[in-house]
């Protein structure tokens, strides 16, 4: 038998078995495996030795056809998650130890029933690029249940998860600007309270919050104004051209 890198004896198959045990013929076994849709077996002789990792795999090629993936979607999408991030670089990738954020372990299945038809291979590039994703063995690892849940919600309404994700990546830039100039004003006052920053980072989440649906109040009312200069002020600031001007309260 095959060991886990923590020592756990994985149970090995020979190819009838692993067909069996997945349900499917031996002839689309090696079929798959022509295609690299399957990682090689471990090879003693001519004996070709399978694991559990190969039938997950094989579970999620029969979970993603029945949700209407081709075998070349399915390819794509597999060779996406083998170049993508570990879990483990995760923290690093985005400066967090978790945080406040609780992450979700999805299967690959699972993942595509939250963004049914939009889990393709530019939009999975582009999660892992952007650290929302990385894979942990046959599972992936979404960064934030929170963030996983707004995603799944705009898409159900009918936005791209294209779009969703172009989003994401424009609102961490200002999210990072944001963090800094609060953090530079608790350094410039309190240089002598080391757990200043994240005592009083509850504020700073208030602060952002009230001042985001202010803005989101503005942008509405100046959207009943057609023609005005409002208008125009707050299509700039949804296409990113350019930050509002604050509006004066009714």
């Amino acid at each position: 038998m095959a060991e886990t890198e923590a020592g756990t004896k994985l149970r090995e198959y020979r190819t009838e078995e692993l067909a069996e045990a997945a349900g499917i013929p031996v002839r689309t076994l090696r079929f798959y495996r022509e295609r690299k849709l399957l990682p090689p077996p471990r090879r003693e002789g001519r004996i070709a030795w399978y694991d559990e990792h190969h039938l997950a795999r094989l579970r999620t090629i029969a979970a993603l056809l029945e949700r209407g993936h081709t075998l070349g979607g399915i390819a794509e999408l597999t060779a996406a998650f083998e170049r993508g991030r570990d879990v483990g670089q995760l923290g690093e990738l985005l400066g967090i130890g978790w945080s406040e954020e609780t992450p979700v372990r999805l299967t690959p299945e699972a993942l595509a029933d939250y963004f049914e038809g939009e889990v393709t291979p530019e939009n999975l590039a582009a999660s892992l690029d952007l650290g929302y994703v990385a894979t942990d063995g046959d599972e992936i690892v979404h960064v934030s249940r929170r963030l996983l849940d707004v995603s799944s919600a705009l898409v159900r309404e009918g936005v791209p998860l294209a779009a969703v994700l172009e989003t994401g990546r424009r609102v961490r830039g200002h999210a990072d600007a944001l963090a800094a100039l609060f953090a530079g004003l608790v350094a410039e006052h309190l240089p002598d309270d080391p757990e200043a920053v994240t005592r009083l980072r509850p504020l700073a989440k208030s602060v952002v919050e009230a001042e985001l649906s202010m803005a989101m109040d503005r942008l509405r009312a100046a959207a009943g104004q057609p023609g005005g200069a409002e208008t125009d002020e707050a299509d700039e600031a949804v296409r990113g051209d350019g930050p509002p001007q604050t509006a004066p309260s009714p």
